[in-house]
């Protein structure tokens, strides 16, 4: 596959997962600096990585969100985690996840995680 079947595949996955508004905005806020990492990330992350057979979106968003908590990267976390509800994950599922976290990466993460998943929720009203 080229790559621009890979950008294609990957920027319809991406608005899948993160929404078709933010993902538009995101490009279209990009400067020809910043489309530099946008074009990488739909293409090698979105369209290599997301779009394999191997596993489910949905399980996809939830090793995301346990990676992304353990690393404290409250930004990501945040946005793949309104990705996470967008493919089905619970918040009872997030929950244990975020559990998890808690007992392999530490509870500071976990606690952060939580707080941070707290405000998401309020934000769209779950």
């Amino acid at each position: 596959m080229d790559t621009k079947d890979l950008f294609d595949q990957g920027l319809a996955t991406r608005k899948q997962v993160l929404g078709e508004d933010y993902v538009n905005s995101a490009l279209g806020n990009a400067d020809e600096f910043a489309m530099k990492l946008q074009d990488f990330i739909t293409t090698h992350a979105w369209g290599a990585i997301w779009t394999r057979e191997g596993l489910p979106l949905k399980t996809r968003s939830m090793i995301n969100i346990a990676m992304l908590a353990a690393l404290g990267r409250r930004h990501e976390f945040r946005l793949h985690l309104n990705g996470a509800l967008n493919n089905g994950v619970t918040k009872e599922e997030i929950a244990e996840i975020l559990i998890q976290v808690g007992g392999y990466a530490g509870f500071p993460c976990a606690v952060d995680s939580f707080r941070q998943a707290q405000e998401v929720f309020r934000e769209r009203g779950l």
